[in-house]
């Protein structure tokens, strides 16, 4: 007999918050809407209805949300990166995780360290500064 611990609600929802932040301050620094329209499409960081229920265990969980982690911080300082290989490493590394845990992940490194950078540009992806019209 195994027994085997579910993951939390905050877990869960904190799973949901680092895809948001992928989609809503990572994604439109490297790419045109299009493009993110188009992983929306797909499904990218999006799992089946399967996969939630094997990724409702702690353990899982757990693993899920440091590899959002990680690939968040590779691609905060993707510029600044003096250390390629160690970067491309990890970024692989934990893209190979969220695959086998279900969360298609289908980027490359090379895709964000190569993209034009979209600073600056208006996108209907970035979240606004507030929710209030003036």
């Amino acid at each position: 007999m195994k027994v085997v611990v579910a993951s939390t609600e905050e877990q869960e929802r904190h799973i949901d918050e680092l895809v948001e932040q992928l989609y809503t301050e990572l994604f439109p620094k490297f790419f045109p809407d299009g493009e993110i329209h188009k992983l929306k499409e797909q499904n990218v960081l999006k799992p089946q209805d399967s996969d939630q229920m094997f990724n409702s265990n702690l353990k899982d969980a757990f693993q899920i949300i440091s590899s959002l982690q990680a690939i968040v911080a590779v691609l905060e300082h993707i510029e600044d990166c003096k250390h390629g290989q160690d970067y491309q490493k990890m970024f692989e590394r934990n893209c190979k995780n969220l695959n086998d845990y279900g969360y298609y992940f289908p980027m490359t490194f090379s895709q964000f360290k190569h993209a034009k950078s979209q600073n600056g540009e208006f996108s209907q992806y970035i979240k606004p500064a507030n929710d209030w019209i003036v």
